[in-house]
């Protein structure tokens, strides 16, 4: 299967007083490359073959996120090239989806040493459909299955507390 990889921004005002990324601005980094991603632009080409949800005043749909899971891997700092925030759909649901994500250094930043990469957070949004005129949960449509199926794989696996 594949995956979507989004290059976004880190900015000055991402960074806490230790000088890495804070933990809820790794949220809003999530968020840009959930929305570039999986919501179309309007009238211009979307950049991502997933973005198919329309947004904005006359929406048919409404997206609420029901839940965030983050496993924060290695603090960040602020990075010139931003990073890449790799996501895939780890579940297709009957109303709602899983959003998975890695984030990583851009090209170019942290060693080039030859050794794999390793994400600095490893995430799962759910993300659910509401109709726009009821608030009621409204069913995934034929073209956004079609659009997202390719982007299935397997969830992350979250560590558990015992």
């Amino acid at each position: 299967m594949a995956r979507l990889a989004v290059p976004v921004a880190v900015r000055w005002g991402d960074l806490d007083a230790y000088g890495h990324v804070n933990n809820v601005a790794v949220l809003s980094l999530l968020e840009e490359a959930r929305v570039a991603a999986f919501w179309h632009p309007g009238d211009a080409e979307p950049e991502y073959p997933t973005a198919v949800l329309l947004a904005g005043p006359g929406a048919q749909t409404i997206t609420v996120v029901a839940k965030h899971e983050v496993e924060y891997l290695a603090p960040f700092g602020h990075l010139r090239e931003g990073v890449v925030v790799e996501l895939w759909i780890g579940n297709l649901g009957g109303a709602s989806i899983d959003i998975c994500y890695e984030i990583f250094p851009a090209q170019g930043e942290g060693p080039d040493d030859g050794a794999p990469r390793r994400p600095f957070v490893r995430a799962t949004s759910t993300l659910v459909m509401l109709d726009a005129r009821t608030n009621a949960p409204r069913r995934l449509g034929e073209a956004e299955r079609a659009a997202w199926e390719p982007f299935v794989e397997e969830p992350v696996q979250h560590r558990r507390r015992a």
